[in-house]
């Protein structure tokens, strides 16, 4: 579990091709903290740390991963927001991230309004029932509030702070970005339709032919 809070943008060292997908090596300032079978969220993706290397960690993302994520797309060379998993005393500055990405919108217009940014990404549109105006989302890994919304798109804004801290500040239009919905509307929609389903089958028990 993550809260979207990046620690660190890390630098990718290497990426090989296997046959459980691709490894990443990883250099980060935070390989102090990281052991091995940490749970590390990489652009929002949750992966394990599989081996640790003077400044660099290594993680596997198996084909799926790759398919469903950005992660894919990346090169040697590439940043990446890092965050560690949550530890049970610590602050709960953003929101609940699980690291398990709905889908992979696209940057279609940047903004720099002086003391902020804003950034306008064109979503999944099968996404668009898990959000609200104002509410949590999780781009790239990184919480992020709602500050308009359309059917096919959102607007988020930045302040310089996070533009630097993270990969943000080297976007452009066009790039793709994860994206991952705030949980508890996935709970609510499972809720919802279970109690639906059970109230139709209880239905078709006492009154159906």
């Amino acid at each position: 579990m993550f809260t979207g809070l990046i620690q660190d943008t890390g630098t990718i060292v290497s990426i090989t091709p296997n046959k459980e997908g691709r490894e990443f090596v990883i250099r980060t300032n935070l390989v102090n903290e990281i052991k091995i079978d940490d749970s590390i969220a990489t652009n929002g993706v949750c992966l394990t740390a599989t081996k640790i290397e003077g400044d660099t960690y290594f993680c596997q993302a198996i084909p799926m991963t790759l398919e469903k994520t950005n992660l894919g797309k990346l090169q040697a060379g590439q940043r990446v927001n890092l965050e560690l998993s949550l530890r049970a005393q610590d602050r709960l500055g953003g929101h609940m991230v699980q690291g398990h990405v709905n889908g992979v919108g696209q940057i279609i217009d940047i903004k720099d309004l002086g003391k902020t940014w804003e950034f306008k990404i064109q979503f999944p549109q099968n996404l668009r029932k898990y959000m609200i105006l104002e509410g949590s989302i999780a781009l790239d890994g990184i919480s992020l509030t709602i500050a308009r919304l359309n059917e096919s798109d959102l607007t988020v804004a930045i302040i310089p702070h996070t533009l630097e801290k993270t990969t943000l500040g080297t976007k452009k239009i066009g790039d793709s970005i994860n994206v991952e919905v705030d949980m508890v509307a996935k709970y609510i929609e499972n809720f919802l339709t279970r109690s639906n389903d059970s109230r139709s089958n209880e239905w078709a028990k006492n009154f159906g032919p």
